[in-house]
């Protein structure tokens, strides 16, 4: 049986978006809030899982992640609003 992965996006407390994948979105969360997680969200808090979706795979996730980092701001609140198509945003 194949893990299932997700994407999710954290909003820091100067409003910056951090994107990341992982299994278990919740413990992952916890370990950011408790400054275990990714240096890059250090120090930010407070922190809010502002949006998560799941991802078919491993690749197919850590695909998703990497191509979100390249949106725009403006793309990744599109996502924090509701418009779920990730796929409308590619290019």
């Amino acid at each position: 049986m194949s893990e299932s992965w997700f994407v999710y996006l954290v909003r820091t407390r100067h409003n910056a978006l951090y994107c990341g994948v992982s299994t278990d979105v919740e413990r992952r969360f916890q370990q950011h809030l408790s400054g275990k997680g990714a240096r890059a969200l250090r120090g930010k808090g407070p922190l809010s899982l502002v949006w998560q979706s799941p991802a078919m795979s491993k690749q197919a996730a850590m695909q998703l992640e990497y191509q979100i980092k390249q949106w725009p701001k403006q793309r990744k609140e599109a996502l924090c609003l509701g418009d779920n198509d990730v796929h409308r945003w590619e290019s």
